[in-house]
């Protein structure tokens, strides 16, 4: 037995128990995926300016198809990995299908992670913790191997960080374009104003 086999097995046995450790299992595995992305619509509409707010839109949605359209993917048209309740033929707490590696939920979300640390570290993180509950959830109700969502982890977090190189310069010039104007002679701002 591998040591991802041993990992899920361990996550896995615990469902099926407990009718409220499932619902929150299932909560966290299915519908916090739709609390996260309106989170996500909210940071955006809260940014100053309509150009700050496309900005950081077109930044998200870009590294998502990235990883979750395209890199993840291709990674499955290669790569064919069964789920674990086809492997150990059992039915999962939630219907799910396609090949297992990467996941799919980790390369979208860790993208997204990632594009709002750049923007807010606070929700940031709060949205690596989310994503991160997300994935160990995804476990629990039997559609992925834990090596499933450490590799959706990593596909996300490459391919934000790649789009957020690219567009340095965009962002730069859109950044500088928007700050406050002061004249050359004015006071250095205070950490308030800063």
């Amino acid at each position: 037995m591998t040591l991802n086999q041993t990992i899920f097995l361990f996550i896995h046995h615990f469902a099926g128990r407990y009718a409220f450790a499932d619902g929150v299992g299932i909560f966290f595995a299915e519908y916090l995926a739709y609390f996260m992305v309106a989170a996500f619509l909210v940071l955006v509409y809260y940014q100053s300016g309509w150009r700050r707010k496309m900005y950081l839109f077109c930044e998200g949605a870009i590294a998502i198809m990235l990883s979750r359209g395209i890199v993840t993917e291709v990674i499955r048209f290669f790569y064919h990995h069964q789920r674990p309740f086809s492997f150990y033929n059992f039915v999962p707490l939630i219907q799910e299908q396609g090949w297992s590696f990467p996941s799919g939920h980790m390369a979208w979300f860790f993208a997204m992670s990632l594009t709002v640390w750049y923007v807010n570290r606070t929700w940031g993180w709060w949205f690596f913790g989310l994503s991160t509950v997300m994935g160990v959830a995804r476990v629990y109700v039997g559609v992925h191997w834990p090596l499933d969502i450490v590799g959706g982890m990593v596909v996300g977090l490459v391919c934000a960080w790649v789009v957020h190189r690219i567009f340095k310069g965009t962002r730069e010039a859109l950044y500088r374009a928007h700050a406050p104007h002061r004249p050359p002679d004015a006071a250095p701002l205070s950490a308030r104003e800063a």
